[in-house]
């Protein structure tokens, strides 16, 4: 359903809008606990510390992690479960005793900045959806009642399929069948200076898009201008879903009047991994989709709708969840394995040190496997000549001599190179014959540059793991059929921009 373009242009000239940003924008990322070998809270405190992540998302209150959390800093986002939701809804005691136990027992030595009451719960959890305001408000009446209401705020993350008719964005509204709680609910975040929790999916708009969105446009890669979707309305151009997404919320918040509430977007990412009717969910587009979000988010960008307010936005996920049920995608979100190693070293030159994935000093610069042998052969002589390798190590008789193979000593000399450059962006190329990986070519004696180690990355502390009933699963993203036909029949014809 179109709005008229004169009511449109109406409503953008009437409503100016005063969403303005509080503090710098930040990267964080939410913590999921489906895992066969869940790591101790210990661990994942000290790989956040490792890794300059400042800002996470728990789906539940686990005392171990708010514990493990204390007196480091990290700001926290703590869960309502959704099972819990009509409990909490229907009692404000109930509410008040959550709040005591999972907030005030551990506040402020751990650094709790939000709550979020309950996940998707309009399209997860319809049945929940008439108690789903009294909750956030008895939750709030609680931190109210301890003089916390200013140091925590109090929201629910929406999935991006209540809003309709996004493209173009400024004609986005919301599912109308759901205004008698998003009215209240938003008159509630205004009335409390909270924000909008969306969760947004490019990886899913473009799967179901049936190859009407570009995936250089879903991965946020640079597009000419004459590429880019151009609002018909506003003019605005458009080189990302992400952005499209964002605005879309801020015009259906518009349309119900409300300007002055910024959007926290609490989930997104990408697969690294699928099943075989999932080819997009690969370790570049992964790698391409985060790197080129935190480079976006951290830059201010902005959106169109709100140049230089950039958009802080949570990663979906810290760790890959092996015991997620679904396809083989939803396993395989995480930045990190159980052990703490990196599924793909991010591409953030430039962009400081947060989620650089390299913290620990364990990647190496091996050669690539069917490389050349006559390239390889050119690039060790190369390394062990101008570029100032000490190669003694390979010579007959050394630690490193054996293997004795092309492939083997170019891996040494490269690494070694990589290592004396400070891992600078370049340093493991050799003219495409070299790539960078987490695995340690340590063997025997032959130990290599930056090496912890052989087991240096799999310390297992036996301890009880986290217990989460309800971390958030890309799964639910997907669009009802009814707002699918309405947003891809608006996408048909807003796509003949992109040919």
């Amino acid at each position: 359903m179109a709005v008229p373009p004169f009511v449109l242009l109406l409503l953008l000239v009437g409503c100016a809008t005063t969403v303005t940003s509080d503090q710098e924008p930040f990267v964080g990322v939410n913590i999921g606990t489906d895992l066969s070998d869940m790591p101790h809270p210990t661990q994942v405190v000290a790989l956040l510390k490792a890794q300059n992540i400042r800002h996470i998302r728990l789906y539940n209150t686990d005392r171990g992690m708010l514990v493990a959390l204390a007196n480091t800093g990290i700001q926290v986002i703590v869960s309502v479960p959704n099972e819990q939701l009509l409990g909490i809804g229907q009692s404000n005691s109930t509410a008040a005793n959550w709040v005591s136990q999972n907030v005030i027992a551990h506040y402020p030595a751990t650094n709790i900045t939000g709550i979020s009451v309950g996940s998707e719960v309009l399209t997860a959890l319809p049945n929940a959806a008439p108690v789903l305001v009294n909750a956030l408000k008895f939750i709030h009446s609680a931190l109210v009642a301890s003089n916390l209401d200013r140091q925590i705020k109090v929201s629910t993350p929406l999935s991006s399929s209540v809003i309709l008719d996004s493209f173009p964005p400024s004609q986005a509204f919301f599912n109308k069948s759901l205004n008698p709680v998003l009215v209240p609910m938003l008159n509630f975040f205004q009335s409390t200076g909270s924000y909008l929790m969306l969760n947004v999916y490019p990886y899913y708009d473009y799967m179901q898009s049936n190859g009407v969105i570009p995936l250089d446009y879903a991965l946020f890669k640079p597009l000419p201008s004459n590429k880019e979707a151009v609002d018909a309305n506003t003019l605005l151009h458009y080189s990302n879903v992400f952005d499209a997404t964002v605005d879309a919320a801020y015009f259906a918040m518009a349309f119900l009047n409300f300007t002055n509430i910024p959007v926290v977007v609490t989930e997104t990412g990408w697969p690294s991994k699928g099943d075989s009717n999932e080819p997009d969910a690969t370790l570049d587009n992964a790698n391409t989709y985060n790197s080129n979000l935190i480079k976006h988010v951290l830059n201010k960008t902005g959106t169109p709708k709100h140049p230089g307010i950039a958009v802080s936005t949570y990663i979906y996920e810290l760790y890959n969840e092996d015991t997620k049920a679904g396809p083989l995608s939803e396993k395989n979100w995480g930045l990190f394995d159980a052990s703490g190693s990196p599924i793909y070293i991010l591409h953030l030159t430039g962009s400081g040190s947060v989620l650089a994935n390299d913290t620990t000093n364990q990647t190496y610069c091996t050669a690539k496997d069917g490389a050349d042998p006559k390239m390889l052969q050119a690039a060790l002589d190369w390394a062990c000549g101008i570029g100032k390798v000490d190669c003694s190590p390979l010579l007959q008789g050394e630690s490193c001599y054996e293997p004795d193979t092309v492939a083997a000593h170019a891996t040494y000399a490269f690494d070694t190179y990589y290592h004396q450059m400070g891992k600078a962006p370049g340093s493991c190329d050799f003219k495409g014959v070299a790539a960078i990986t987490t695995t340690d070519p340590s063997h025997g004696s032959c130990i290599f540059s930056g090496s912890l180690g052989r087991n240096a990355t799999s310390v297992n502390v036996t301890a009880p793991s986290m217990n989460s009933t309800t971390s958030g699963s890309p799964a639910l993203k997907y669009y009802t059929s009814t707002s699918c036909f309405l947003l891809w029949m608006k996408v048909l014809v807003w796509s003949a921009l992109f040919l």
